[in-house]
């Protein structure tokens, strides 16, 4: 059975779901409004493992628009809510502030913690930078599966620490009265840059990390198409590893709305740790009026530098 959960709700700033056994606040989730230009939406930050180790990163240096674990849209119908710059093909990043939208929060329908399970379900409206009402998004984030060391298949060998998971589940629904277009920079002539969609940003120090993937290893997986993905990472700070493993849904991979779009893995690790199941990574994805885009996803936390055959073992142990 998961460990205990908790919700404390700073209202109008964040929800913060603590693991009630370590007193460990494993995520917590920002919805206050923040920058224009970094194009505003709500995020994850910080996001930690059972032994109180934070990995993810909020506005590094490089880009200040990557916030934790969040959902993007790098470049729709002409509009950035990615944040920053905007890809231009022959131009490389250039400042277009009148296309940076946002996603802004609406309201909760659920926030809740119950029997091992946290639950987040917020309404959303994708805006353009005019603040003309795009998109409605459906959200709904919940955390589950807290296996301490030595309590499951996801276990540490010893000491403090284990596992958990967050699975990240979107619908979001075309307003417009015509097609929404989604796409990437490589979709607009840039190689190896096919990020949108859910988007983790890791700690400065996971640069140089392990990526692992069911058939390969390293980030030749740019690109590519997998189930899951692994990436681990040493602290600063703190001895020891943590390893995320993210997966995509099979059913994102059907034929829906926007057609058949299987999702393509971003990842780096250098000059920053990133990955990113996109969903318009080669191809852009057309979402006709009135259709409803959903995606699911899953990012396990764990604590330790898992191999291959850990991974799949615990994949195992927890299917969809």
């Amino acid at each position: 059975m998961s460990s205990p959960l908790r919700i404390t709700h700073a209202h109008g700033d964040r929800i913060t779901v603590t693991e009630e056994r370590g007193g460990i606040d494993l995520i917590s989730y920002v919805y206050r409004p923040e920058a224009a230009w970094e194009a505003p939406k709500p995020y994850i930050h910080p996001m930690r493992t059972l032994a109180d180790n934070v990995v993810t990163d909020y506005r590094p240096n490089d880009h200040r628009w990557h916030k934790g674990l969040q959902m993007t849209a790098s470049h729709l119908s002409g509009q950035n809510l990615w944040g920053g710059n905007t890809y231009v093909h022959g131009q490389d990043y250039v400042p277009l502030p009148e296309r940076v939208g946002s996603m802004a929060h609406i309201g909760f329908d659920e926030v809740s913690a119950e029997a091992g399970r946290a639950v987040v379900a917020e309404r959303l409206s994708w805006r353009h930078n005019d603040g003309t009402h795009w998109a409605d998004e459906l959200r709904r984030v919940e955390l589950h599966d807290v296996e301490h060391a030595g309590s499951g298949s996801g276990a540490t060998d010893a000491g403090r620490g284990g596992s958990w998971t967050l699975t990240w589940s979107s619908a979001i629904t075309n307003r417009r009265t015509e097609p929404l277009r989604f796409g990437s920079p490589t979709t607009h002539g840039r190689e190896a840059a096919g990020y949108t969609g859910l988007f983790w940003r890791g700690p400065r120090a996971f640069r140089g990390g392990r990526i692992l993937g069911p058939d390969g290893e390293g980030p030749g997986l740019m690109g590519t198409q997998a189930p899951w993905l692994a990436y681990s990472g040493e602290h600063d700070g703190a001895d020891g590893h943590a390893t995320l493993i993210f997966r995509h849904a099979p059913e994102n991979d059907h034929t829906g709305a926007g057609g058949t779009h299987p999702a393509h893995w971003f990842v780096r690790d250098e000059p920053f740790a990133a990955v990113a199941p996109s969903f318009a990574f080669h191809e852009e994805l057309e979402l006709a009026p009135g259709d409803t885009l959903s995606r699911r996803y899953r990012v396990t936390v764990a604590d330790g530098a898992w191999d291959r055959e850990r991974i799949a073992e615990y994949l195992a142990a927890h299917p969809w």
